[in-house]
């Protein structure tokens, strides 16, 4: 009886035990968002110590030029190109590159039809951004002008500086996804990879907004 209880017992005790570990391209993102996280807390800290000295009339004088609506607007499409670059990572870790339907089915969009909306997204962003630009300096303040106008410009600028780095990820991303012949963990984790820094991007402008724009 005993022999037959140790014959049963023994293949439990020699039974494969898998251990899921971490994708290191992933953990490296996020080490590397933790250290940019660090370098847009440098910029805040600027524009608070510049806001602090600034006298509070000729801070508001500058603020007051800014158009709230046209930014809110432009931050709404930023913020929604999140939920569509998380539609094209969760299409991606399906496997499915390519939609499965008509171009107005967006129930069945694959992974570059859902990145490549959010490219758009993102450039219609950078290109409100260059027009707000162009709407302040025509109002006097510029890089030069005032220290507003140097804190905002560099904390603005600087972000955007970021969305331009995504929207370039995004491009190799969907290069990636054209010419691979079967898409599969690779190309799916690039998308994962490349939502990270999005998201990251678009919690930022968030702050940022809220502060530049909200927070006078």
């Amino acid at each position: 009886m005993a022999d037959v209880s140790t014959a049963t017992a023994a293949p439990h005790a020699h039974q494969h035990v898998s251990v899921n570990r971490p994708n290191p391209v992933s953990v490296g993102t996020i080490v590397w968002l933790a250290s940019e996280l660090m370098f847009f807390a440098g910029l805040f800290a600027m524009y608070f110590t510049v806001r602090a000295v600034m006298p509070a009339d000729e801070w508001a004088l500058e603020a007051d030029k800014l158009n709230l609506t046209f930014a809110a607007i432009n931050t709404t499409v930023l913020v929604l190109s999140s939920v569509t670059c998380q539609m094209g990572v969760w299409a991606a870790e399906r496997f499915q590159p390519v939609r499965t339907g008509s171009i107005f089915q967006v129930n069945r969009w694959g992974m570059n039809e859902w990145m490549t909306l959010t490219f758009l997204m993102g450039a219609f962003f950078i290109g409100g951004q260059i027009f707000e630009y162009a709407e302040l300096v025509e109002h006097g303040v510029s890089i030069s002008s005032t220290p507003y106008g140097s804190v905002f410009y560099i904390t603005t600028g600087f972000h955007g500086l970021h969305v331009v780095g995504g929207l370039i990820a995004f491009l190799f991303l969907l290069g990636r996804s054209f010419s691979a012949k079967n898409f599969g963990h690779h190309e799916a984790t690039t998308a994962i990879v490349t939502s990270y820094y999005w998201h990251f991007v678009d919690v930022v402008w968030i702050a940022l907004f809220f502060v530049i724009y909200i927070l006078r």
